[in-house]
């Protein structure tokens, strides 16, 4: 076809990650910032019944998974949504601003951790109040995820069990203290257990809009299950070993994270939840004052830049890629000679995480990951349905027709503003698609190239 890059011979890569790893490379993926910084956001939005976004986050999340899984077990190769989107409609520029939209969202997603990161957590162990100079440690923190990144930084799904262990090790000090707590009464004395909250919305709005606005941000805790996709290539037998793992990490992370919704909700006071950047602490020091607090700070700062690192390899990765396919300006391929690692691409991603950091508040950066998620899942629903006239030759998962079709409503629904957005979010969303169109246009002036192939962005 005309215009179309040569097709270029590709190695396959070696199929080495079985079911168990996949389960956790998927539950490590999911699990980190949302559930230990933003759960009070959630509740601010809310009121008591912080188990219902978190909920329906969770269904809204596995009917765009059944999605993913007909589209992965049909094309198991790298690539996830900018390659289902070009295979279903064939639009480079589509396609193009879908892989800009997924980079931003690591961006965004890296820029609320870094606000996570100089938050309640490090005060805790600092023993100081850092809300004075707070933007200046989330700033220097995205510098040292920068330094690191342009190190060069060996990810492997190997290490990520030892990451995912670590954070769930948290999650589970939440959940085990906190329901000791409740049954037995030994919680701190300053506590008062109120199981009425659970049923108890913002009084300032009304019930349906708390939860659409609240479900909005607590969306972007299932968000990561996506980026298993780019693991087809290397799992043994994905047709069959995604749909189980897929199915089963979602279903892990889901109960984890409404059982803490439900215990965090029970102890501590809703006020006093949406005040805090550090909500899970509070439920440690309510069921187990005797706890160091420091040490669970310390798990939750590891949880927040381990989140923050893989984000921001992921976004300087995708500019690398689309600069390597000539579809935005090729300074952004350059890769340093010594340490062989893109660091144009690392040092725009990094300035555009400051910016961010320097300008947002927490609640927005992270609302504004889900929008950018959300609006990908909707096209991605849709080009499941196209895709369906494309027969292939072995046998992979199918969705029932409902699905996809439901999962492009509510994942369009939420990313709208019914559901209770404030515009500052498609703002943000707005400057950062403009650039990377700026760039699309600057580069197809230039070198007259619009043309790529979307399965080697991120390599």
């Amino acid at each position: 076809m005309p215009g179309e890059p040569p097709a270029v011979p590709k190695v396959a890569l070696k199929k080495a990650i079985g079911p168990r790893m996949l389960l956790f490379f998927i539950i490590g993926d999911i699990l980190g910032t949302t559930i230990y910084a933003l759960t009070g956001e959630v509740a601010g939005k809310v009121g008591g019944a912080l188990w219902l976004p978190f909920l329906i986050a969770f269904v809204v999340a596995f009917l765009t998974a059944f999605s993913y899984l007909e589209l992965v077990g049909k094309y198991p190769r790298a690539g996830g949504a900018p390659l289902y989107v070009h295979k279903a409609f064939g639009v480079h520029l589509l396609t193009f601003l879908i892989a800009f939209a997924v980079m931003s969202s690591g961006i965004t997603s890296a820029s609320s951790a870094a606000q996570a990161f100089s938050g309640d957590y490090l005060e805790a162990i600092v023993g100081e109040n850092v809300s004075g100079w707070a933007w200046l440690v989330a700033i220097g923190f995205l510098v040292l995820l920068s330094v690191i990144n342009f190190r060069g930084v060996s990810e492997s799904v190997r290490m990520n069990v030892v990451l995912t262990c670590v954070e769930i090790t948290g999650l589970l000090i939440v959940i085990v203290f906190g329901a000791y707590a409740l049954f037995t009464g030994t919680h701190s004395p300053d506590i008062d257990p109120d199981p009425g909250r659970l049923v108890r919305f913002d009084p300032d709005t009304t019930p349906l809009l708390a939860v659409t606005s609240a479900t909005a941000l607590a969306f972007f805790a299932m968000v990561g299950f996506e980026d298993s996709v780019n693991m087809a290539e290397e799992t043994k037998n994905p047709t069959r070993s995604f749909p189980r793992a897929l199915l089963l990490g979602m279903s892990i992370t889901a109960t984890i994270y409404l059982l803490i919704a439900l215990i965090t909700s029970t102890l501590v006071p809703t006020d006093t939840l949406a005040a805090s950047d550090g909500p899970l602490l509070l439920v440690v020091q309510a069921a187990a004052p005797w706890f160091p607090p420091f040490v669970f700070s310390l798990i939750a700062l590891f949880a927040v830049t381990n989140t923050a690192l893989i984000n921001m390899m992921m976004a300087s990765r995708l500019v690398y890629g689309m600069a390597q396919e000539h579809v935005i300006p090729s300074p952004f391929a350059v890769v340093h000679p010594a340490r062989r690692t893109p660091w144009v691409s690392i040092l725009f991603t990094s300035l555009l995480a400051v910016i961010l950091v320097s300008t947002l508040e927490i609640a927005d950066l992270g609302s504004t990951t889900s929008l950018l998620l959300l609006a990908v899942f909707t096209v991605v629903n849709i080009a499941v349905l196209v895709l369906r006239r494309d027969e292939v030759e072995h046998e992979h998962f199918r969705a029932p027709t409902w699905v996809p079709i439901l999962g492009a409503v509510t994942c369009a629904f939420f990313a709208s503003p019914l559901s209770g957005r404030p515009a500052t979010e498609y703002i943000v969303a707005g400057i950062l698609l403009a650039i990377g169109l700026l760039f699309w246009l600057i580069n197809a002036l230039v070198e007259r190239r619009t043309t790529f192939d979307p399965g080697k962005l991120g390599k």
